[in-house]
């Protein structure tokens, strides 16, 4: 790598090229933008600089000669969004801090982060000549001890910026975290949720979740790994529950990176929350056995650790956490309903009778998350190697559930939703009952037995709710 690299992506850049073509002002380029093309890859966000006007007026003239949508984002600060016409390239502009680019510069979180480049020459500044070196050394500083003190946000940082990339932290930063870590309690929750979902997004996620425990930052953010820590190995599980949870977030990567391109595809979509349902599955594994610690019991004459009905308490403990973060209710329903069916497909696949009828009725009560709870489940089977899953166990698990999985793929092409034989107007009159508990239950009864399909027809339906009587 070196800084041909750069200058080779700031010339194919159509948008950085038309951009200098038209307006003559001194414009840098700045940040991640400047990182990802050192690393030769591509970008639809840019962060720019203007040095000699004012950051409003300039994107306004930059909004004007895109036809894109001007939004601000600090006005206090001058700092400004201009979304282009395909929506999904953007551009971030402000002035300087102060007025100077190397005080602004130096004021910033991370050295891989404060690169800057002169759009119209290609020159770095000599300021700039360390940062680089970071860059192709792959590894993550700090720039200044009182940057991170500043906004404490940017420890939470280093971790999002080593799930995403892979590059080792430097060791004087890791003690920078050590002994700031408390400060991460003062920023918005709103901004450490969305730093979480980056870093959940990354390949990395695993092990970042392990640095960020050694500095003590992890605990922190969510107090339930002291109660993870506390239950160790047993027969079903190699590793204490905190690592289990751990591995499960890694397995869950490494099911995504071996699927077929119509299950990445499901778990590269934005259903949610502005990330991938891949991102929510990682959270949910990390999140799948917080409700063990509250449910265990060891058994005494077999010492045998229990952990009876966990999914569903975990699930329930789940909500008031998720929602202290500040996560939408969309992201709290996905990640409780995984929590609470993440043993569920393996359920059905242990049925001695597993049959289509079994596999379709998995399809239908599993809806949109299908893909996800197998995926999950998988995840969970290869992180529990305790002394008593033998190799036999795993590969008939792991086989179940891939032909669970085709099944499902197979199906969803086909499937068409399930009528609605009887409303509760009918159920009423039927039963000759009031709206009550009772006609709640029915209904759910009734669609219960639609899903397994053991009604296909109205006349089937009427049947069934005459029978509950």
């Amino acid at each position: 790598m070196n800084i041909q690299t750069l200058t080779d992506k700031i010339n194919n850049d159509a948008i950085l090229n038309n951009l200098v073509s038209f307006l003559p002002n001194q414009i840098y380029l700045v940040g991640g933008s400047v990182r990802d093309a050192f690393l030769g890859k591509d970008f639809v966000d840019r962060d720019l600089i203007v040095a000699d006007c004012d950051a409003r007026d300039f994107s306004l003239q930059v909004a004007q000669f895109f036809n894109g949508t001007f939004i601000p984002l600090d006005e206090e600060n001058k700092i400004y969004r201009i979304v282009l016409e395909d929506k999904v390239n953007y551009l971030d502009i402000t002035n300087p801090i102060g007025g100077n680019l190397a005080d602004d510069i130096l004021r910033r979180d991370l050295t891989i982060n404060a690169v800057v480049v002169d759009v119209r020459t290609g020159d770095v500044p000599d300021f700039c000549a360390e940062f680089i070196q970071d860059i192709e050394n792959k590894i993550i500083r700090g720039i200044k001890d009182e940057n991170f003190v500043d906004d404490p946000l940017r420890l939470l940082r280093v971790f999002r910026f080593y799930s995403l990339l892979g590059f080792d932290i430097d060791n004087s930063l890791l003690d920078i975290i050590k002994k700031y870590a408390n400060l991460i309690e003062q920023p918005a929750k709103e901004r450490v949720q969305y730093e979480l979902m980056k870093l959940f997004s990354g390949n990395f996620a695993h092990q970042s979740l392990l640095k960020m425990d050694e500095c003590g930052l992890l605990e922190l953010l969510f107090p339930f790994v002291k109660e993870l820590k506390q239950v160790p190995p047993n027969l079903h599980h190699h590793l204490d529950l905190f690592n289990h949870s751990i591995e499960t977030v890694k397995q869950v990567g490494l099911m995504y990176e071996n699927s077929s391109d119509a299950v990445k595809q499901h778990m590269d979509k934005v259903d949610f929350g502005g990330f991938s349902r891949l991102a929510h599955l990682r959270l949910s594994a990390f999140m799948h056995d917080i409700g063990k610690f509250s449910t265990w019991t060891i058994e005494e004459d077999t010492n045998r650790h229990r952990f009876i009905k966990h999914e569903d308490v975990g699930a329930k403990m789940s909500v008031p956490i998720l929602k202290s973060m500040c996560f939408s209710n969309k992201q709290i329903d996905y990640v409780s309903y995984i929590i609470k069916k993440h043993m569920y497909p393996t359920a059905v696949v242990s049925a001695p009778d597993m049959n289509e009828k079994v596999m379709m009725r998995y399809v239908r009560k599993s809806e949109d998350n299908a893909i996800d709870n197998i995926l999950i489940a998988k995840a969970d089977r290869l992180s529990a190697l305790g002394p008593e899953i033998t190799e036999e166990i795993v590969n008939e698990n792991i086989s179940s559930l891939n032909k669970l999985l085709e099944f499902y793929l197979d199906a969803k092409e086909t499937l068409q939703p399930l009528s609605k034989l009887l409303d509760g107007n009918e159920v009423m009159q039927i039963l000759n009952i009031k709206p009550s508990p009772r006609l709640g239950e029915v209904l759910e009864a009734l669609q219960e037995a639609q899903i397994s399909g053991d009604i296909l027809t109205k006349d089937d339906a009427i049947k069934f709710v005459k029978s509950l009587k």
